[in-house]
């Protein structure tokens, strides 16, 4: 079955059918997306982790389709209908929905006008009527009225020709339309643009029809998918009568009826499914690109920080970390109005620093932020020390979290708050995986669309982004380390208990002596796991345990140890790859270890770079059209991106704003986090609207 599966995938994805079937044994034994994408290359043939997951998925709808097909064949010769052309029928069906089109003659339902004619004896006169052999309508016009008709309607919204072809005119002429429900135009104020609204399903972007759907589901709003009526009452009789034409007005008002009160509504729900599927789809792309680009942020690195928590009246909260993110001292200072106490709190933070010599101060970007950062930048330090605002989205989530309780058992939200804000400088990605992804605010519509199919791409996501930069072993959260390819929260659970226990790891094979950790979880994890004081240079690298040999040889035959082999360009551009490949080992995984040794353990984001808002504005009623600000993407969506230019307000660049040339897509010209020069077009302060530019001319 799965030669099968690799053949239909092949074609499907245009990949040779022995990489597939290589993938699906892979996916099989369970290796993870991002193990087969690092280290089975060879089996493969380099396929990437967007390939691998794009046959991964569609080999799951596959086995999907194939278990409704073995379910319908069963209860088909439960009923005794199972036929030579039923079995072919069922076997050449490749979607889901030519599967229950084939299906639903046969399929148990309640009590149908149709099954009440049936019940009458009016079947036989129905099929007659069908096929123009009943001579005398006249004489039969008492049965029709009893409900051959009906039967005929039934007959006509269960074939399968029929159906294919009118799904085929849905997909191609409907028109998706909504309108404002009747004296709902107060609460629908939001959904104004769509009061009226019609245009073709294929030309509608994915956000306007995730934008009315909600409307609908609140409410406020009808919505439609449909082709023009008559065309489809066409479409109906052309594929069940084809060239037949002598087919009486009872049976075209039975072709009527049949796409008014069945065929419609079915095809209709179909559609608008698919319409959801689709911008679903595309609603949950966007957001795992912005969750990648905003996971793979920049770090500052190892460094000990003060982190505020701005705060007005309550007060800013104040946190000292340790180089490794440990929380060292906490306190509450009262610098912005109301209370003002300026020099009070300069002095708390000076005597912080004599004290602890934190080397950046990290400043959240919520209410206050901004008058936090003018006051920090305003101390005299000895030293320059960078400030730095932080996006503090979903800290508040992670400060009443479990896992924040279990971090900070003895301190309340408001210093877990700040130990958050601080630890994202130092490294985002080990920070944000704490946090459900939809409470980050990079989504777009990320409530609206399919949860299922939403938590597993982003899952998708944020193993990837984990995997790709490694986890340093001995100081990552279990959260960070559940994330790592092969590991799962118990198996993270049992890692930080160990260390607890026994101590740093000295060494990837110490993995092994960890509870529930078999043999399988260290071959799919250890090559993501690091352990940067290990005696074997190696276990702080990229490169797997299971080529730790090859190494070695490659170093004793260069007749040098591996520490010099990792230091020495000159070493390594002497070995020829070609002498160590084996069964197993082929020259992309030897390149790799050569890349590795170059650079072991590469972070692969960006080197960070400090970041300074204008200082001339600070709210919305400081922004002038005209001015040219320094801004961070922090959204992208289907219509534009969402810019911060440290107003506590985002504006929007519209797409047609983005650059002087066209733009199709927005992730083609910005990413979420990416540094931009705008221009303001208009501030609205009543509805809170900033409009921005990124165009030059």
């Amino acid at each position: 079955m799965e030669i099968n599966y690799a053949s239909k995938i092949s074609k499907e994805l245009n990949i040779p059918q022995n990489q597939i079937k290589n993938t699906i044994e892979l996916l099989d034994a369970d290796s993870t997306v991002p193990f087969i994408a690092r280290y089975r290359k060879e089996v493969t043939g380099g396929l990437d982790e967007v390939q691998i997951i794009a046959i991964r998925d569609l080999l799951q709808t596959l086995k999907d389709l194939d278990k409704r097909s073995q379910a319908i064949i069963k209860s088909l010769k439960e009923m005794d209908k199972y036929t030579d052309d039923l079995a072919r029928a069922i076997a050449s069906a490749d979607t889901m929905a030519k599967l229950e089109d084939i299906y639903l003659p046969y399929k148990p339902k309640r009590r149908t006008r149709a099954s009440i004619a049936r019940e009458k004896g009016l079947d036989s006169l129905a099929h007659l009527l069908l096929t123009g052999k009943y001579r005398s309508i006249d004489d039969a016009a008492v049965f029709i009225n009893q409900g051959a008709s009906d039967i005929i309607a039934e007959i006509l919204n269960e074939d399968s020709k029929v159906r294919e072809n009118l799904r085929l005119h849905f997909k191609r002429n409907s028109i998706f339309s909504s309108k404002l429900i009747k004296k709902k135009e107060k609460e629908a104020e939001k959904y104004k643009d769509y009061f009226d609204w019609s245009e073709n399903i294929n030309k509608a972007p994915s956000h306007r029809i995730l934008a009315v759907l909600r409307g609908v589901n609140e409410g406020l709003l009808n919505a439609h998918f449909l082709p023009d009526e008559d065309e489809s009452i066409i479409i109906v009789k052309r594929s069940y009568f084809h060239n037949m034409t002598n087919v009486h007005s009872v049976v075209e008002e039975a072709v009527k009826d049949s796409y008014k009160r069945l065929l419609s509504s079915s095809l209709e729900n179909e559609i608008k499914q698919e319409m959801k599927k689709r911008a679903d789809e595309k609603a949950i792309s966007i957001f795992s690109d912005n969750l990648k680009e905003l996971l793979l942020t920049a770090p500052l690195g190892r460094k000990s920080i003060l982190a505020l928590d701005p705060g007005l009246r309550t007060g800013t909260k104040v946190v000292v970390l340790d180089k490794q993110g440990k929380l060292l001292a906490n306190t509450v200072i009262y610098p912005l109005a109301p209370h003002n106490k300026v020099a009070e709190s300069e002095g708390i933070l000076k005597k912080l620093y004599d004290k602890y010599h934190y080397e950046a101060i990290a400043v959240g970007n919520g209410t206050g932020g901004r008058e936090a950062e003018s006051f920090c930048r305003t101390i005299p330090f000895e030293k320059n020390m960078p400030v730095i605002m932080v996006n503090e989205s979903g800290a508040s989530i992670y400060s009443a979290s479990q896992i924040a309780r279990e971090e900070f058992p003895d301190y309340d939200i408001t210093v877990r708050g700040a130990v958050s804000i601080g630890r994202r400088l130092m490294d985002p990605l080990a920070e944000l995986v704490k946090i459900d992804p939809k409470s980050i605010g990079v989504g777009q519509y990320q409530h609206d669309v399919d949860q299922k199919l939403l938590k597993s791409a982003l899952d998708d996501r944020v193993s990837s982004c984990v995997n790709a930069v490694g986890v340093e072993l001995n100081t990552a959260s279990a959260k960070l380390l559940s994330y790592v390819s092969g590991c799962n929260s118990r198996i993270a659970g049992n890692i930080v208990a160990h260390r607890d226990v026994n101590g740093p790891f000295q060494s990837r094979a110490e993995l092994k002596k960890v509870k529930g950790l078999g043999p399988k979880v260290f071959e799919q994890a250890a090559g993501f796991l690091r352990i940067s004081q290990a005696k074997n240079a190696l276990d702080a690298s990229a490169v797997h345990p299971e080529s730790y040999g090859t190494v070695k040889l490659m170093a004793q035959n260069m007749n040098c140890s591996i520490s010099d082999l990792m230091k020495d360009a000159s070493i390594r551009k002497k070995i020829d790859l070609k002498e160590y490949i084996t069964e197993k080992t082929g020259l992309p995984t030897l390149n790799d270890i050569l890349d590795e040794l170059a650079q072991p353990g590469r972070d692969p984001r960006e080197s960070f770079e400090a970041f300074s808002f204008d200082e001339t504005v600070s709210v919305p009623e400081d922004l002038l059209e005209g001015m040219i600000l320094p801004g961070i993407v922090t959204n992208v969506t289907a219509f534009g991106a969402f810019v911060d230019v440290g107003v506590h307000q985002d504006g929007l660049v519209h797409i047609s704003q983005l650059s002087d040339s066209y733009v199709s897509d927005p992730n083609e010209v910005v990413k979420a986090g990416q540094k931009v020069s705008v221009t303001v077009l208009n501030v609205d302060i009543q509805r809170k609207r900033i409009s921005l530019s990124m165009k030059e001319s």
